[in-house]
């Protein structure tokens, strides 16, 4: 097979292992509600689904919070968090907010702290990509190869549309997080609301449920009723409180 059957055939093959990974990625991200999980997620799927890529990792710069890391392989996470400074591949690619990498690590002049200890454990090749998920988080994606030359101009393509992807989804996660967190607060207030906690307490007694089941039993009978929820569980506690007949 000469070089003109077999590029083409590469570069469609290359596009389909594409397309798989990004539709893997949105399966195992679209659900989630954890940023931190979702990182797992993402480099776990990567890792699996990108040829000639031994490892994946992630590292993302959270405001007022500790740099965050997630790895495909625990033994290589620390390339991936902030212990090597400035000289990393993955903060170069944040801090140029462009794509960097490296085919051979061993005569590779960048990153002089970080490449030693990279080549200790095995990694021959690196590509970083930026990721911008929010106005408060942004990353690096981090594909790592085993082998030296492993990571073509292919795999730069599938890191740039990996990242662009990979923020959007992580955004949204973001955004579930954070209402997740807000509904969290909000149950909190309604539990120590009198009469609202009175009657939470009564369903979780009848029906043996935790607080939150209760809760949203609660509100479900608001809604059908169509009345609001303090006026619910007042006629809840009314009608438990009242005096049985002999």
């Amino acid at each position: 097979m000469n070089l003109e059957t077999r590029t083409p055939l590469a570069e469609t093959l290359g596009v389909l292992e594409t397309a798989a990974l990004l539709r893997e990625v949105t399966a195992g991200l679209i659900a989630v509600d954890d940023f931190d999980a979702a990182l797992s997620a993402l480099v776990r799927i990567t890792r699996d689904a990108v040829g000639g890529v031994a490892w994946c990792g992630f590292t993302a710069l959270r405001a007022g919070e500790p740099a965050g890391v997630a790895a495909s392989d625990p033994r290589l996470s620390g390339l991936d968090d902030l212990r090597y400074g400035p000289d990393t591949p993955a903060m170069e690619a944040i801090r140029r907010r462009e794509m960097v990498g490296a085919e051979e690590l061993g005569v590779e002049p960048r990153w002089p702290d970080w490449t030693p200890r990279a080549r200790e454990l095995g990694v021959r090749g690196v590509i970083s990509a930026p990721v911008d998920i929010d106005d408060q988080v942004i990353g690096a994606v981090n594909l790592y190869a085993a082998e030296p030359d492993a990571l073509t101009p292919a795999h730069q393509l599938t890191a740039m549309l990996l990242a662009e992807h990979a923020g959007l989804l992580l955004a949204a996660v973001r955004d579930r997080e954070k209402r997740a967190a807000l509904i969290g607060q909000q149950d909190t207030a309604l539990l120590n609301d009198g009469v609202i906690g009175q009657a939470v307490g009564v369903i979780m007694t009848q029906r043996g449920c935790p607080a939150e089941d209760a809760l949203d039993v609660l509100r479900s009978a608001a809604s059908s009723l169509s009345i609001p929820l303090r006026e619910v569980a007042e006629r809840l506690v009314s009608t438990v409180s009242r005096p049985r007949d002999n």
